[in-house]
């Protein structure tokens, strides 16, 4: 809620301490005696001063276009032309003006998603706007499940998402997408066309090889394979393509990093010793093969006791904040260790698809706006953050 009155310059702002986020514009004193200009003014004003992690200039700095119908007893729609996903948080600007106002106030939001880099598959064109990789150092970090439910929160967030399975010996996204015995179909005889799930896009070794068979391939094969469910695969439009990418830091992902044209790379961690080791390796991978790594994610990071609300460290505390800190990275968010979040892994189903306004999905969706973000705020050339160069002549 907005602390402070509606000033004549419509721009005060407030401290939001749980979210460490800077909300601008007060509390309207009298809201019903707020002319419709006023009211424009004060919503210009709110997204212009406000701040957070992927708005550290205010939203209007990397809005694409932006338009308020306003009528005085009607509801207030304002239209925004965004170039990543961010409706869950300009939901929370809209509460906090709805509040003020006394009047509904709701944002519609287009997305206008960009390449950050140059690329063409075959088959897919220009179809594929970003390929962002979801690594772990090591196994049994829930790498694979914080994928799945990641695609789904940034197609709760409004984006076109696909997902690909890299782990080629272990593949395990066909039983978390509760496709498991599912196979893929061909329109032409060449291409494959991705299975769906709940609006997701998705190709697997797992759709093709049976789950009882092992899949023994030196790297070169491994490689090979995941070449061809990438390329030899019919995407359709996508803003973004994860990439469930093998635990590990050996030939393989060394491979995969350099033959995919990836434009950024996720590090998933549990706050264990042990694990963050293997994840800060992960991370001296990418940069080897220049690819920008955006931050890391902590998984398991606390478990909320469901009786008396104790949140206990189970496998250490802030371990992945301390790991980001000392690789000048980003910590993109933390995950509970969750009963509800392994038994919907284990059918092939999800909170985010079930409940896309509950708590759990409420996390995923925060890391995944933040995700987006920071691929358009660090690698965009048109992120407000982006130095202009000046040739003066002499």
């Amino acid at each position: 809620m907005f602390s402070k009155l509606f000033s004549s310059k419509s721009s005060a702002q407030v401290q939001n301490t749980k979210t460490n986020v800077s909300a601008p514009v007060g509390q309207v004193s009298k809201p019903t005696n707020l002319s419709i200009a006023e009211k424009r003014q004060v919503i210009e004003a709110a997204l212009t001063n406000y701040r957070s992690t992927n708005f550290p200039q205010g939203v209007l700095a990397v809005c694409l276009s932006f338009a308020v119908n306003c009528e005085q007893d009607a509801n207030i729609l304002v239209n925004l032309t965004m170039p990543f996903p961010c409706q869950g948080e300009l939901d929370e600007i809209a509460q906090n003006l709805t509040d003020s106002f006394q009047q509904t106030v709701r944002f519609s939001i287009e997305l206008k998603v960009n390449s950050v880099r140059s690329f063409s598959l075959n088959g897919s064109g220009d179809k594929i706007k970003n390929i962002i990789a979801i690594a772990s150092g090591k196994g049994g970090v829930g790498k694979s499940t914080t994928t799945v439910n990641l695609a789904y929160a940034l197609i709760a967030e409004g984006a076109r998402v696909g997902i690909l399975d890299a782990d080629i010996y272990g593949p395990s996204i066909p039983t978390l997408l509760g496709l498991k015995n599912a196979k893929p179909s061909s329109a032409d005889g060449k291409l494959m066309t991705p299975l769906a799930a709940h609006g997701l896009s998705a190709m697997s070794i797992g759709f093709l090889v049976d789950e009882n068979d092992a899949t023994v391939w030196r790297g070169p094969m491994a490689s090979g394979a995941f070449n061809q469910l990438l390329n030899e695969t019919a995407w359709p439009e996508l803003d973004y393509l994860l990439i469930d990418m093998p635990p590990g830091t050996g030939d393989i992902q060394l491979t995969l990093a350099q033959k995919v044209p990836v434009a950024a790379a996720v590090i998933v961690t549990t706050p264990q010793d042990i694990a963050l080791i293997d994840a800060a390796k992960g991370i001296t991978m990418f940069d080897k093969v220049n690819v920008p790594v955006l931050g890391v994610i902590e998984n398991m990071s606390y478990h909320l006791c469901e009786n008396c609300g104790h949140k206990s460290h189970v496998f250490g505390e802030a371990g992945g904040v301390k790991m980001a800190e000392s690789k000048q990275s980003q910590l993109l968010g933390q995950l509970p260790l969750n009963i509800q979040i392994r038994q919907d892994a284990d059918f092939g189903q999800s909170d985010i698809v079930e409940n896309s306004a509950g708590d759990i999905a409420g996390l995923y969706r925060r890391i995944a706006r933040n995700i987006a973000g920071q691929l358009f705020l660090q690698l965009d050339n048109n992120s407000p953050l982006t130095p202009i160069i000046e040739v003066k002549d002499k």
